[in-house]
């Protein structure tokens, strides 16, 4: 599948439709930092992705792979637990494929997640970041091939990507949490290893503030398909080239799982004020 099947999509949201009754209005992708949210989803249906036509299978073992729908922070939503990267030897069709059945299912929002490196030497690990704008360097784009215009334009416009309003209120609600999260810029490259100083030089050069290997293809097919994003990132370790240390990926992980309780509180308290 090098792009999007109309077909394809209407297939697989009657599966998930047979398999849970709600209309969700928000699309979750649980990257890391929110992968906890999937265990307070209410009266949740979990439907493994292999169940699902055309759904890729999840690679990672940390990841589950599955749909969960239900109920969080009042609101009907359907959540993928478990998400696909370009470096597992995915196509950007098969990244997103599951955006357009979110979308198919009737979601307005999309609420995506990552972690990722920081190159802005003012944030520090364990920040939260409130993806304002990013620069897309996957050298991939899910978008290439025929388009189809029942699922989007041909030439969709990319100036806010990120929905402004959603971006001050997810800040708003940082603020009276006593939580510190910024605003900035996201660099995607595929990875999966780790930047050379260089190149951190250069994402930097170029107006990047975190670096990650994920997120904007979801992102890109999103705002094709008429849904509002709002992308948060947790800066799991600094990258300036000058004092730079390995990486120690048992470390990363133990950041990020520090900095998800207060990623689930900003995310719950958009979805508690946030109304389509």
């Amino acid at each position: 599948m090098t792009h999007h099947d109309w077909e394809q999509v209407q297939q697989a949201t009657r599966t998930v439709r047979s398999a849970w009754r709600g209309s969700p209005k928000i699309g979750l992708v649980l990257g890391t930092g929110l992968g906890a949210l999937a265990g307070e989803i209410e009266s949740a249906v979990a439907i493994p992705y292999p169940e699902i036509p055309h759904f890729p299978r999840a690679t990672v073992e940390s990841h589950k792979g599955q749909l969960v729908c239900g109920e969080l922070a009042g609101g009907s939503v359907v959540a993928m637990e478990g998400r696909f990267h370009l470096y597992e030897g995915y196509t950007p069709a098969q990244v997103t494929f599951p955006i357009r059945v979110m979308k198919e299912l009737g979601c307005e929002l999309l609420i995506v997640s990552n972690a990722c490196g920081g190159l802005n030497p003012q944030f520090a690990k364990g920040d939260l970041m409130v993806i304002e704008d990013h620069i897309n360097l996957l050298g991939a784009n899910p978008l290439i091939g025929p388009n189809d215009d029942r699922l989007g334009p041909r030439f969709p416009d990319m100036i806010e990507p990120y929905d402004r309003a959603l971006q001050d209120l997810a800040l708003r609600v940082a603020l009276e949490a006593n939580i510190v999260a910024h605003r900035g810029v996201y660099v995607a490259v595929t990875g999966p290893n780790l930047e050379t100083r260089a190149e951190y030089r250069f994402l930097r050069g170029i107006g990047a503030d975190v670096v990650g290997m994920s997120t904007i293809p979801e992102v890109v097919t999103a705002v094709h398909a008429g849904i509002k994003v709002l992308g948060f990132s947790i800066v799991t370790d600094m990258c300036l080239p000058d004092a730079l240390k390995p990486v120690r990926i048992e470390e990363i992980i133990a950041v990020a799982n520090q900095a998800e309780a207060k990623l689930r509180t900003i995310v719950r308290g958009v979805l508690e004020r946030w109304r389509a």
